[in-house]
């Protein structure tokens, strides 16, 4: 569907750690797409977060580095307390800028800059979360030809951040976790 050279950006807040963990043990080791995951926590809690999430995953989980290359094959977390963009070159980007939607990562603005670096091949998954970011960053990747999904609001924790994406945005696709992880499969 994408093919090669694709970028795939999930976002969450309240709920979405047990979604991701999910997903994370059901991709294979090999896995060819970059996967960023911007989620909400905690900004004073510096470890612990990753290390769960490498503890449920096939493949390599790292938090990266300013100006970093974007690789397939490895699933990237936005750093506590500062947003991740991902830039023309693709290199991520870092940022302490004000929060937005009192949020820092910002959803909205990873998935605005994948949309821009990655217009068509782009893929946006929002989840679970308590507040609306996101919403605003997956219709405008949707815009720009990218593929939107939603975790399906029934299955959520919390359904305030994929009821505020399905109010703005006509998605793709509404999907459970297993539907959101065949598309991963399919996808790569």
């Amino acid at each position: 569907m994408m093919g090669k050279g694709g970028l795939v950006v999930l976002g969450g807040s309240a709920g979405s750690f047990k979604v991701v963990t999910n997903l994370l043990g059901r991709l294979p080791q090999g896995y060819p797409l970059p996967l960023v995951l911007c989620l909400h926590r905690l900004k004073d809690v510096r470890s612990g977060f990753m290390e769960s999430l490498q503890g449920r995953s096939n493949l390599e989980v790292r938090e990266p580095y300013d100006k970093e290359l974007i690789q397939g094959g490895r699933v990237y977390l936005a750093p506590s307390n500062y947003h991740l963009y991902v830039e023309l070159g693709n290199r991520f980007g870092l940022s302490t800028g004000e929060p937005v939607n009192h949020s820092r990562p910002s959803i909205d603005l990873t998935f605005i800059s994948a949309a821009r670096g990655y217009r068509e091949r782009a893929v946006g998954i929002l989840v679970s979360g308590a507040n609306r970011d996101g919403a605003l960053g997956l219709q405008y990747l949707k815009q720009q030809g990218g593929v939107a999904i939603v975790q399906d609001p029934a299955e959520c924790e919390v359904q305030t951040m994929t009821a505020a994406a399905l109010q703005l945005t006509q998605v793709d696709q509404v999907l459970g976790v297993a539907g959101i992880a065949k598309f991963l499969l399919e996808l790569a």
